[in-house]
């Protein structure tokens, strides 16, 4: 095992290897579009954020004989990213505000970038994704966008930034890096596109809508000032044939209704649009900045209910049916073929809408269908409406929905080949407290009542034809890694409890098993060398490592584990 501790102590940046297939080529916009199979060139892989790998030298087959190629021990710090393949190389943002180029069959450092910040800053550095384009790797750092040469590691630019933090990370659409973050303010509550050749800020899409712009008067009375719905988790996607980004919003804060309006309880209903645009998924224009379309999941959120992290686009036929789906469109004609983005959300529930306009199509409660479900009716227009049961009437009351944190910024994966989209879920639901005016309510998660420890956590197969749910997978570890796809018809990921396995995708059989040094955070990836197919993935602890790890009590793994291990057949 490769020992970094010695890296600590150089300078900012260091030069210390050679690329494995010498030079590295650019990352053109046409190569994004269509990557090779050997690369992995953005956080899901390709724009339709699938996580689908075309790769198929590990298949099910081989897939037990699985070795360990080699493994890289890290700082300490936050671990939440996934790492990017580009002939041979692979970049990522490692632990304590560092971004590293390494030999992808060797681990092996070309170079490393340090950004010189406090200690605190360092260690708190989290951004989920890096992106790749041209020869220069983007991060948002603590406190910027930046750009490194993809050769060298040298700072090519950098974009301050505000106030907002910068936990999402970057993303490529056409010439532009885009990104968002949490947002402790209001001024601080947008979507950003810099140009990617000099860093110049080219558009803010604000996601709490302020007054006078489209959707502002969903916020009633509310003070622009105090209107905040961040995008904090895994980010969004590109979608070049409409030249559109498409992206997740997360929850308005405070948290509570009343907390937002005034101290408002009565009278705010039960569906929406409200505060916009929050729980929502957003489709915007990648030249302008300028909104294409929204749809909102969940309106007016009473519970801290994100809908933020990846949506996923797929082409297929629809067939939903009241055997497949609990809502869906009336209007939609049996196998009719559409561009659609499917979203799962943090309360639960799973969503198909069209690509280009946003209409609904079809969803379901997910991962079950259960009296506290957040969700009670989707209408003829596409419009949800919430459990009232479940809603706020005063202060210093209980309520317990379902779900939360089902799953978070670990992505969701699609394979064509079973036209099905892959979701990791915890069974865990949202006991909530209002307190008195003026003070902020206050939440947690709790294991739903009737669940099982030995089934706490899952995977999901979900049709995106039908809706149709099975669970193909369960277990008592909390799933925090990201869902693989391959064409050898494998399903990767990994638990926080140190389990890494590849699942048979079309019945969930688990084919090979590794236990790790530490709990797998997101990261998982395949990508290929000189005919070698690798499977990496990352462990170490994320900003819910330790609030998942109390529902299941009789799960346990070192904290601060930080590493990188990757397999290849022998």
């Amino acid at each position: 095992m490769k020992r970094l501790y010695l890296l600590l102590l150089m300078p900012a940046l260091v030069l210390l290897a050679k690329s494995p297939a010498g030079e590295p080529t650019p990352v053109t916009s046409k190569m994004l579009e269509n990557p090779s199979p050997n690369d992995w060139l953005m956080y899901n892989r390709t724009y339709d954020s699938q996580r689908y790998s075309p790769l198929k030298l590990i298949n099910k087959s081989n897939v037990g004989q699985l070795k360990l190629a080699w493994s890289m021990m890290q700082a300490k710090g936050s671990q939440e990213t996934i790492p990017l393949v580009h002939d041979g190389v692979m970049y990522l943002q490692a632990p304590g505000a560092i971004v590293q180029a390494l030999d992808a069959t060797s681990g092996d450092v070309i170079w490393q970038y340090e950004r010189p910040l406090p200690d605190n800053q360092k260690t708190g550095a989290k951004a989920k994704t890096i992106a790749l384009w041209e020869d220069m790797v983007f991060w948002t750092a603590p406190d910027a966008v930046v750009a490194l040469d993809a050769k060298t590691g040298k700072l090519r630019w950098e974009a301050k930034t505000d106030t907002r933090g910068q936990s999402q990370g970057a993303f490529i659409a056409g010439d532009k890096v885009i990104s968002g973050g949490t947002c402790p303010n209001a001024a601080s509550c947008y979507i950003s596109a810099h140009d990617a050749k000099t860093g110049k800020l080219l558009w803010k899409f604000y996601t709490a809508a302020r007054t006078g712009e489209p959707g502002g008067d969903t916020w009633g009375d509310t003070p622009d000032d105090k209107r905040t719905a961040a995008t904090w988790g895994l980010g969004g996607t590109y979608d070049p044939a409409t030249n559109s980004v498409i992206w997740g919003v997360a929850n308005p804060t405070p948290n509570s209704r009343a907390e937002r309006h005034g101290g408002e309880y009565q009278n705010l209903g039960s569906h929406g649009p409200m505060d916009l645009f929050s729980d929502s998924t957003i489709s915007i224009n990648a030249t302008t900045g300028k909104l294409n379309w929204y749809y909102q999941h969940l309106s007016g959120d009473d519970w801290d209910s994100d809908w933020t992290n990846d949506r996923t686009l797929v082409t297929t036929t629809l067939n939903p049916t009241t055997a497949t789906a609990k809502w869906f469109n009336k209007k939609i004609k049996a196998g009719e073929r559409r561009d659609i983005v499917l979203a799962t959300g943090e309360p639960g529930g799973v969503f198909a809408l069209d690509r280009k306009t946003g209409e609904f199509l079809w969803a379901n409660p997910w991962p079950y269908d259960v009296p506290q479900f957040w969700l009670k009716n989707i209408d003829d227009k596409g419009i949800t409406y919430l459990n009232e049961d479940l809603l706020f009437t005063g202060p210093n009351q209980d309520k317990v929905l379902c779900f939360f944190n089902t799953r978070s910024y670990w992505a969701q994966g699609y394979s064509p080949a079973t036209n099905s989209l892959y979701v990791p879920w915890v069974d865990v639901c949202n006991s909530v407290h209002t307190k008195d005016k003026g003070a902020r309510s206050a939440h947690d998660g709790i294991n739903r009542e009737g669940s099982k420890p030995e089934e706490l956590s899952g995977v999901s197969k979900i049709n995106a034809s039908t809706g149709k749910i099975e669970h193909i997978f369960k277990g008592p570890n909390p799933i925090n890694g990201a869902m693989l796809l391959t064409a050898g018809d494998l399903l990767f990921f990994g638990d926080l409890g140190m389990k890494f396995r590849a699942l048979d995708a079309a019945n969930g059989k688990v084919l090979w098993e590794q236990t790790l040094p530490g709990p797998i955070a997101n990261s998982t990836i395949t990508y290929a060398v000189n005919g070698r197919q690798y499977v990496a993935v990352l462990t170490g602890d994320g900003g819910l490592t330790a609030s998942v790890y109390r529902y299941a009590k009789d799960v346990t793994a070192p904290r601060g584990a930080n590493g990188l291990y990757v397999y290849a057949l022998k």
